[in-house]
C-alpha cells in the first residue's frame, strides 16, 4: 500500500448482538486496519443491533485495538444504535459529539502526505426509526465547519444520500438528501462516506465522490455480496477505492481521476447478482 496518499479505512454496520454477527470477521478487519496504519479510520454506525448497553460494550471491546494503536478513529451512530434510547449508551462508550445532543464529529488534521483534511461526520439518526435526516437547522453549522481552507473535504454519515442498487424499496435515504447534496456541492466537499444498506457502491455525482460501504462483520447480506470494508487512497490526482474482505483478500472497486473528474468503476461492483463477480 503506497503511503504517498492519504489513507482512509471505512468500516460500517458491525451489528454486535445480531445472530448474523461474525466476531471473527471483525477481528480480521481490525488487525488488517492496524497493519496498514491509515491516516483515518471511520466507523460509520450500526455498531449494535438493538441499541442495548451490552451490545455497545461488545462493539467497544472489538474496536479498542484501533484506539490502542493510536489510530485516529471517528465513530458515529447508525439507526440501530438509536433504538431503545441506545444513543445514551453510545455516548457512554464512544463519547459525546461536538454538538450537544447529537453524535456529530468534526476533525481538522494533516495527513502523512501533508494534505490539510476537514472531516464532518454527522449523526443522521432518528430514535427508533430506520430513516435518517440531517435537518436544515444544522446546515449553517456544516457550512461553518467546511469554511477553513482544506485540500480535502470529507462528509460522513450512516444513511445514504442516493439509492443503493439492489437494496429493494428505497425508503431509507436521508429525508432531506436533495438539500444535503446541494449543500455539499456548495461548500466544496470532495468525498461522502456512508453505509446502512450492507452493499458497497461508488458514484460520482457533480464532482462529488460518494462511497458506500458494505457490512464488515454481518452475514445479513443481499445477493452475492460478501462482508467487506473500504480502503480509500487519496492523492491530489486520484482516489482509489478498494474493497477488503476480512481475512480473505481484496478487490479493486473504483478509481477517480481528480484532474478530469472521471470515475472508472470496476464493472463487477454492479454484479451483486452475478455469483462469479463476488466469489471469483
Amino acid at each position: 500500500m503506497s503511503r504517498d496518499s492519504f489513507l482512509i479505512a471505512q468500516l460500517s454496520d458491525i451489528h454486535c448482538g445480531s445472530p448474523f454477527f461474525d466476531p471473527q470477521l471483525l477481528r480480521h478487519a481490525v488487525e488488517e486496519v492496524k497493519a496498514v496504519a491509515p491516516d483515518l479510520v471511520i466507523v460509520g454506525g450500526d455498531l449494535t443491533t438493538d441499541g442495548y448497553a451490552h451490545e455497545f460494550r461488545d462493539a467497544q471491546n472489538h474496536l479498542q485495538p484501533l484506539l490502542d494503536a493510536a489510530l485516529t478513529t471517528i465513530v458515529i451512530p447508525g439507526n440501530h444504535d438509536a433504538k431503545n434510547v441506545g444513543y445514551l449508551h453510545f455516548v457512554d462508550c464512544f463519547g459525546p459529539g461536538d454538538v450537544p445532543g447529537k453524535g456529530d464529529r468534526v476533525l481538522h488534521l494533516t495527513g502523512s502526505t501533508g494534505q490539510a483534511v476537514t472531516l464532518v461526520a454527522m449523526d443522521s439518526t432518528k430514535p427508533d426509526l430506520a430513516e435518517g435526516e440531517i435537518g436544515r437547522e444544522r446546515y449553517s453549522w456544516i457550512r461553518q465547519q467546511f469554511a477553513p481552507p482544506a485540500d480535502l473535504r470529507i462528509f460522513c454519515l450512516h444513511h445514504h444520500l442516493v439509492p443503493v442498487p439492489g437494496t429493494g424499496r428505497e425508503r431509507n435515504t436521508v429525508w432531506d438528501s436533495g438539500d444535503v447534496l446541494a449543500l455539499l456541492g456548495e461548500v466544496g466537499v470532495d468525498v461522502v462516506l456512508s453505509g446502512h444498506k450492507h452493499v458497497p457502491f461508488v458514484w460520482l455525482l457533480n464532482n462529488l465522490l460518494v462511497v458506500n460501504s458494505g457490512t464488515v462483520s454481518s452475514h445479513r447480506l443481499r445477493g452475492y455480496v460478501r462482508p467487506s470494508y473500504n480502503l480509500l487512497e487519496i492523492t491530489p490526482d486520484r482516489i482509489v477505492v478498494t474493497l477488503r474482505y476480512p481475512g480473505t483478500g481484496e478487490r479493486h472497486a473504483a478509481d477517480l481521476d481528480r484532474r478530469e473528474m472521471r470515475l472508472h468503476p470496476n464493472p463487477e461492483l454492479a454484479g451483486m447478482f452475478a455469483k462469479s463477480a463476488w466469489h471469483a
